[in-house]
């Protein structure tokens, strides 16, 4: 089987997207189902996730030919899924540590944005507080930030393996 989906990038690219959109997806289900609200750093996640699934679809929307920079597309996919999986670390960090060492919950994401410089969010959303500690939901003993992590290295790593182009073979098909 894999060797089928090599040789159709399109349609692998444009099925890890829509690995990506369910999982934006699930997280929309247990927010307004479930009523587990988003923490600053969950948010992020679902940024980077998003960001990935647009993401993989130009890399697969793409025709090889208007690739300037050969491997631009993977790059691109890598870049976005990185910087997912460092925001979905850091959220398991903070997690992880024990009662007392995670700072007390900050203000809303909302808010944020609207009284402070975007730099200032940035640091403030990333360093993490008390609502970013907490485990709301678990599976097999991960969290949710565990699953975005591990979802993202599995999503990226196999749309870089699609969409890179070998020196020695090139892409098989379009």
């Amino acid at each position: 089987m894999l060797g089928f989906l090599r040789g159709r990038r399109r349609l692998l690219t444009a099925l890890l997207a829509l690995a990506c959109f369910l999982m934006f997806g699930y997280a929309l289900y247990t927010q307004y189902h479930d009523h587990l609200e988003p923490c600053p750093l969950c948010i992020f996640q679902r940024i980077a996730v998003v960001g990935l699934g647009v993401a993989l679809l130009i890399a697969a929307a793409l025709p090889l030919r208007w690739r300037v920079a050969g491997n631009g597309s993977a790059v691109l996919v890598a870049a976005v899924g990185l910087a997912g999986m460092a925001v979905s670390a850091r959220h398991l960090y903070i997690q992880a540590q024990p009662p007392g060492k995670v700072p007390t919950c900050g203000a809303p994401l909302d808010y944020m944005w609207e009284v402070l410089p975007a730099t200032d969010v940035l640091r403030r959303v990333l360093t993490g507080s008390g609502e970013c500690g907490r485990v709301d939901w678990s599976l097999l003993g991960l969290s949710m930030p565990g699953w975005v992590l591990i979802g993202l290295l599995v999503l990226t790593s196999a749309g870089v393996l699609a969409n890179w182009r070998s020196r020695r073979t090139g892409w098989s098909r379009p």
